[in-house]
């Protein structure tokens, strides 16, 4: 089988809105309505962990998929197409992303979901609108030729130290990741605190990219001491075939301290999408234990669901502290703390 991709060369160019500014205007698709009874896919996700998935619920229901691989864009295209929608189905990295679109009502509950209970309250919307699926947790990659895991920092705070200076890589202001971050610190800190963070630590840093795979590449290649990332980049670089000695340090974990941040991959369902019954069947089918497990596995992602097997050699949701922001939380300061990181001057895009 092959996957139908909508033509969104022109979106991945797209910037996601800050508050108080007027969103740019998403282009018109260029591929037809979807049929009935097909199922489109909006995603943020790369499409190397996506297109299988959604071969293989084809391969399982016969639901012919159509899909648009646009980055961070699909925020913005989803907001325009409000009213009007031609998705059915979000597929996105960041919860704080979901709950966001979710508080635009641009997505919402698609009725009762089987299967909904094996993930925890604490990774989904309550009126089901979205649920994670996947664990991405923040942290240090560190390469072990340049620096020793004694001297990796253990808090977030600590990439303030002027003694770490230029030794280490962050992205761009306006990664998912970065957002859903420091809307946790916010929240365990405040904003003064927070800006303060941001501003030193932008500084401090040796490069900022515009993503995580830049980061993990970096600092395999001894570019840099260590980098600010999620950990399952970590397992990424584990497998290259060279530059892999590196090492992750799960960031406050001494009693008393916040713990790692969590973020979540998941789902979410388009208000008023025009195959709502294929997307009601994609909402049971991905939360089979099987599905959920190819979900994770493709980006080597931990399973939200603790009954479902983690990929071989990553780290256990539940084996390390951490914070205990509900993620629903994210999405309602999502546009707030945009504001502030750019106020700080950590551009949320590359010039």
């Amino acid at each position: 089988m092959k996957l139908k991709v909508l033509a969104a060369a022109s979106l991945s160019l797209l910037a996601i809105t800050a508050a108080g500014c007027s969103p740019a205007p998403a282009p018109e698709s260029s591929a037809p309505p979807a049929e009935p009874g097909e199922l489109v896919v909006y995603t943020s996700r790369k499409e190397d962990f996506v297109a299988p998935l959604l071969e293989k619920f084809t391969a399982d229901t016969g639901i012919e998929v159509e899909a648009l691989y646009a980055d961070d864009a699909v925020i913005n295209r989803l907001k325009e197409e409000a009213g009007s929608p031609r998705a059915d189905v979000m597929i996105g990295n960041d919860a704080g992303a979901l709950e966001y679109l979710r508080l635009q009502d641009v997505l919402a509950p698609v009725g009762d979901i089987e299967g909904i209970d094996s993930i925890d309250s604490a990774y989904r919307a309550a009126d089901g609108s979205w649920f994670g699926l996947s664990a991405r947790t923040r942290g240090l990659i560190y390469n072990k030729g340049l620096i020793s895991e004694a001297d990796v920092p253990t808090t977030i705070w600590e990439l303030t130290d002027p003694k770490y200076k230029g030794m280490f890589a962050i992205t761009r202001g306006g990664n998912g990741s970065m957002i859903a971050h420091v809307s946790a610190l916010r929240a365990e800190w405040d904003d003064v605190r927070t800006e303060e963070w941001i501003r030193k630590t932008k500084d401090n840093a040796g490069a900022i990219t515009n993503g995580h795979s830049d980061i993990r590449k970096a600092v395999g290649a001894g570019e840099f001491a260590f980098g600010l990332v999620n950990n399952y980049y970590y397992h990424q670089q584990l497998r290259e075939p060279t530059d892999n000695n590196v090492g992750f340090i799960y960031l406050d974990q001494a009693e008393g301290e916040m713990g790692a941040v969590v973020n979540a991959a998941g789902v979410g369902f388009v208000a008023g999408g025009p195959n709502l019954e294929s997307a009601r069947t994609f909402a049971a089918w991905v939360l089979l234990p099987e599905n959920q497990r190819e979900f994770s596995n493709a980006s080597l992602e931990v399973p939200l669901n603790p009954e479902v097997e983690a990929p071989e050699g990553t780290a256990a949701i539940d084996s390390y502290r951490a914070h205990g922001l509900p993620l629903s939380r994210l999405g309602e300061v999502w546009e707030d703390t945009r504001t502030l990181i750019e106020r700080a001057g950590l551009d949320l895009e590359l010039k």
